[in-house]
């Protein structure tokens, strides 16, 4: 292969679609599925909204992280401010800065769209966007009060370097937090002292959930 390997939008033919479960936030689908050979496959999935995240890095190349417990795989895990796209047709970067502002009490003067994934493919829909802030300040107005896991949460700031080597010592687990601290020291060996400043506008175009 020569060229730039890239993902391609494809869809097999759905037969048939049910939603056995419907939460709060996501849902469970059962789709019918048509293979290329004639044969039908059944295919769970979640269906979700899709989220962003992101990696604020301040002037002494410090990231802040949160400390919050996740249930569904009983850890504490250090994590990236994040949250749903729960209001349909929103803006991502404007549910970042909301996401930065309620998680973090933190504003920042600069923003670049850093990563886009797909968390779990293989079981759900999920798509993720990673946003690069930078120029960080204390916001204005009063700090949001967090509930439920939120009301635990602890923050924190710690250097780029040392998070690396939290993710390649497998000390750190979560998705967006291992994917944008690579990210940033991958742009960085690419494109040199200017690698971060060539990264996407931070309204890109995101095929995965257009606004």
């Amino acid at each position: 292969m020569t060229a730039t390997p890239r993902d391609e939008p494809r869809q097999w033919p759905v037969l048939a679609s049910s939603t056995p479960f419907t939460g709060a936030k996501t849902s469970m689908v059962t789709d019918r599925v048509e293979m290329p050979d004639g044969g039908v496959m059944e295919r769970d999935y979640q269906a979700h909204p899709g989220s962003v995240a992101v990696l604020a890095l301040d002037e002494h190349d410090r990231v802040l992280v949160l400390r919050q417990y996740r249930h569904p795989v009983r850890h504490k895990l250090w994590e990236l401010p994040a949250g749903l796209l729960d209001v349909p047709g929103e803006n991502p970067l404007h549910a970042a800065q909301r996401e930065l502002y309620e998680e973090a009490h933190v504003k920042a003067a600069d923003w670049r769209v850093l990563v886009d994934l797909y968390t779990t493919p293989g079981g759900s829909d999920e798509a993720v966007r990673i946003f690069l802030a930078r120029d960080l300040a204390d916001a204005d107005g009063e700090r949001y009060v967090g509930h439920a896991e939120e009301a635990d949460m602890e923050t924190g700031r710690v250097p780029l370097a040392r998070l690396v080597r939290g993710v390649l010592a497998g000390d750190l687990h979560n998705s967006c937090l291992v994917a944008g601290v690579l990210a940033v020291g991958a742009a960085r060996a690419e494109g040199g002292p200017d690698g971060l400043d060539a990264l996407r506008d931070a309204e890109a175009p995101w095929p995965a959930r257009p606004y």
